[in-house]
């Protein structure tokens, strides 16, 4: 037996499909995602917050959930939509398929959904808010909520639902001392950090300088996150009050309010990018990378002081991919080096920048 349930988008479209054992109505963002894997991944991502995901690759859940490979202790996203479902996955990791996941999770998602009209949709129109609604009862109340919902809509609060709420310690002690300004950081990241011999203190996205500073870090990390770099006024104030200070590193989110402090400005993009296929040229090396993307806006680099280099830039857009300062020890990059889309080829950006923060 199925649920019937539909996608409502705030321009009027609706594009139907059935739900499984979870019902409810899921509002936020309605974004498209282009990996042919690393479903679980995105699914448990923090940047992906408020939003509904719909999967461009045609068949998801094949390879199960591990629940090694997730990066939050629990599903991130609002919903989901897939146009096929694998109800009987095969990998030797694999602890639970993924249908039962989503409902263990209760995340309201839709499948057997045209997800290629849904992207179309999504390219031409842009990201929009949308409600998924699964069950006879959601979706009789689904425009309703909707139309409420967008009368207030804002990324404001997704931060605050992600981030770590008190300050914890992560690694080797005795390692290059790092801080972790936590917007929502993903496990990956800490591993890899932990992994190269730090020693990561994880703060909350809120923190004060003298917070950030307590212990006489050798470096600071600004993590990603969901939602609009410019809700974060008081964490782009104290960056700024950092410069010169100690040496700072972004990363996606990170690297966008990095470059608020720096005086550059930030915009939203159409609809995003979200995928692990994005060719990024390193302008320092002369090389070209395959990297793992999740963010909604980007650095405006026409708007980059004199004081900012850009060090990257995305092949097929041409945004902003990266950025060092001239005479300070900041930089940031827009992608995620902790992912594995080439499948290694950004690894190296985290042990080269803690080589240069490393004490003597």
């Amino acid at each position: 037996m199925t649920t019937p349930a539909a996608l409502f988008l705030a321009d009027g479209s609706r594009f139907d499909g059935f739900g499984l054992r979870h019902q409810g109505i899921a509002l936020g963002e309605a974004v498209f995602y282009t990996g042919m894997t690393g479903y679980e991944e995105a699914l448990t991502d923090p940047s992906y917050a408020g939003q509904i995901l719909t999967f461009t690759y045609p068949l998801i859940g094949n390879y199960g959930v591990s629940g090694s490979a997730a990066q939050y202790p629990r599903a991130c996203v609002s919903g989901t939509i897939i146009k096929e479902i694998a109800r009987h996955p095969s990998h030797y990791l694999s602890k639970a398929a993924l249908p039962d996941w989503h409902d263990d999770q209760q995340i309201p998602r839709m499948v057997g959904a045209d997800t290629r009209a849904i992207t179309i949709a999504l390219r031409e129109h842009g990201t929009i808010w949308a409600a998924l609604a699964v069950g006879a009862d959601a979706l009789e109340r689904a425009e309703r909520e909707l139309t409420a919902f967008v009368r207030t809509a804002s990324t404001a609060q997704l931060v605050p639902s992600v981030a770590a709420r008190e300050r914890h310690v992560e690694g080797t002690r005795g390692g290059v001392r790092v801080t972790l300004i936590d917007c929502g950081v993903k496990r990956a990241i800490l591993r890899e950090l932990t992994a190269l011999g730090s020693e990561v203190t994880v703060v909350p996205y809120n923190a004060s300088e003298e917070e950030l500073l307590q212990g006489d870090p050798d470096a600071i990390f600004i993590s990603p996150g969901p939602g609009n770099p410019t809700d974060l006024q008081q964490t782009i104030d104290t960056l700024r009050g950092l410069l010169g200070r100690k040496p700072l590193f972004g990363v996606c989110l990170g690297h966008q309010l990095l470059a608020l402090a720096c005086g550059a400005q930030t915009y939203k993009l159409p609809y995003g990018h979200r995928g692990g296929n994005q060719p990024v040229k390193d302008l320092v090396r002369d090389e070209v990378l395959i990297t793992a993307h999740n963010h909604g806006y980007a650095v405006d680099a026409r708007t980059m002081p004199a004081d900012l280099e850009p060090t990257m830039t995305n092949l097929n857009d041409g945004t902003n991919e990266g950025f060092r300062h001239r005479r300070l020890p900041v930089a940031a990059v827009q992608f995620h080096p902790e992912a594995s889309p080439g499948p290694f080829d950004a690894r190296p950006l985290f042990a080269q920048w803690l080589s240069t923060v490393r004490p003597a």
